[in-house]
């Protein structure tokens, strides 16, 4: 797995390799769709795979340092879907897009702070159900 010190990946603090996680909803105050996988950021190409509850699924598609774009196709073994996204230092935020659907997706990097507030958030509710 590369890191962030591994020179064939992308320096940019935004488009770190490595484990990254989010979620994908179907419209606006739908629920989240979680997934995990790993992403590889190389000079203006992002690649990687995972998998959610969908199923398994691959990475391909571009990003820009310079205006802070990321545009990918995740492909599912049946069909595919269309990611449009920007950077800040929260992950990528965005629309995805297939046939006649389209919702939001936000993605960041495993570990960083919008991780760490997810997993409390889900503590909290875990022992308010209780």
């Amino acid at each position: 797995m590369p890191s962030k010190t591994d020179n064939s990946s992308e320096m940019h603090p935004l488009f770190p390799s490595g484990e990254w996680e989010g979620f994908f909803v179907y419209f606006r105050g739908g629920e989240q769709h979680k997934m995990a996988f790993h992403l590889n950021f190389k000079d203006g190409v992002v690649t990687g795979s995972g998998a959610d509850a969908v199923n398994a699924f691959t990475w391909k598609g571009k990003y820009s340092v310079e205006d802070f774009t990321c545009r990918m196709v995740k492909s599912y073994p049946t069909h595919q879907v269309f990611y449009d996204g920007r950077a800040d230092e929260n992950g990528i935020w965005g629309l995805w897009k297939m046939e006649f659907f389209t919702g939001g997706f936000h993605i960041w990097p495993k570990g960083n702070v919008m991780s760490e507030a997810v997993e409390e958030v889900e503590k909290i509710s875990e022992s308010i159900a209780v």
